[in-house]
């Protein structure tokens, strides 16, 4: 790789303000070391009290930023997504206030991953594996409004869209609002159930490389991306088990449709609650199953039975 920005060269909220750490040509390709969403707070020694003791000020850093010569506000950037580099661990944690049912949950969770010579799955108890497919949970260019603005929600710039089907050989395609674009990339997953339902995935430190073009064939008010073959959702060889969830609220629908999944695996799979609700998090796919029958809308959540290895 012609160009790597390393870990030290990271920040913590969208800022056009930024002196770029480099200048590439669009067609130019540039490897980033990203560090994992807690800004290395935790390590393969962490444990639940660690969790509960995160300074928020430090996490989901992105490296970067980067100037895409040539972009200006109103064209496209696209990002072509080419490799991920290994990692060696990573963990997923329920964070007290944090998550889809942060209300039930107050107490912090952690779970380690090792991840080393693991193959394209991890695991998370001597029955259940985890396909690995990994992405960048956070992505995105900067604002046009002047100052620091959170990294921690998605916006029209992209940011932290956790978006799992984000895999290499994707191309997303980000509204540039500012000269250069001034992309960054960071929060890095091994793997993600659509949703991420308890805040986190498995969270770790990797390497990504991605190449830049600028478009001027579309326009964009908000992210749009390019998939380049099936999804690996829906493909699971030995089906689902799928709970649903029915509400006059989307919100209150999902909860809901978790809610049974933590049970069913509660009873099925002899798990805790809150390792249920992590393991929904890294695995579990919600969906929108349908929103035009008024007044209840329905949400689905997929549990791949191919998890079940043992």
């Amino acid at each position: 790789m012609a160009h790597t920005i390393h870990s030290r060269h990271v920040h913590y909220g969208w800022d056009n303000g930024l002196e770029p750490v480099l200048e590439v040509e669009p067609g130019e390709a540039v490897e980033f070391e990203v560090v994992d969403a807690s800004g290395g707070q935790l390590n393969p020694g962490s444990t639940a009290a660690d969790v509960a003791r995160l300074d928020f000020e430090r996490v989901n850093p992105v490296t970067g930023p980067v100037f895409i010569k040539g972009a200006k506000p109103g064209d496209v950037l696209e990002v072509e997504i080419l490799e991920f580099g290994p990692a060696r661990w990573g963990w997923t944690a329920i964070i007290p206030g944090f998550g889809l049912l942060a209300g039930e949950f107050p107490e912090p969770y952690l779970k380690i991953w090792d991840l080393s010579g693991t193959g394209d799955r991890a695991w998370f108890n001597e029955r259940i594996a985890v396909p690995l497919a990994p992405f960048p949970g956070t992505i995105g260019v900067a604002l046009p409004e002047p100052g620091r603005h959170s990294i921690v929600p998605p916006r029209k710039n992209g940011g932290n869209m956790d978006i799992r089907h984000l895999t290499a050989g994707t191309r997303l395609l980000l509204p540039v609002w500012v000269e250069g674009a001034l992309f960054s990339i960071g929060d890095t997953h091994a793997a993600q159930g659509d949703g991420e339902v308890c805040g986190t995935a498995i969270e770790t430190a990797m390497q990504v490389a991605c190449r830049f073009r600028i478009r001027r064939d579309l326009r964009l008010d908000e992210p749009a991306f390019i998939v380049p073959g099936p999804l690996a959702s829906g493909q699971d060889p030995r089906g689902y088990f799928v709970t649903t969830g029915i509400s006059d609220d989307l919100m209150e629908a999902s909860r809901k449709a978790v809610r049974a999944m933590i049970r069913y695996l509660g009873e099925t799979y002899h798990l805790e609650p809150a390792e249920a609700y992590a393991l929904a998090s890294v695995a579990v796919d919600l969906k929108i199953s349908e929103v035009v029958d008024a007044p209840n809308w329905l949400v689905s959540a997929f549990l791949p039975q191919s998890l079940f290895v043992r």
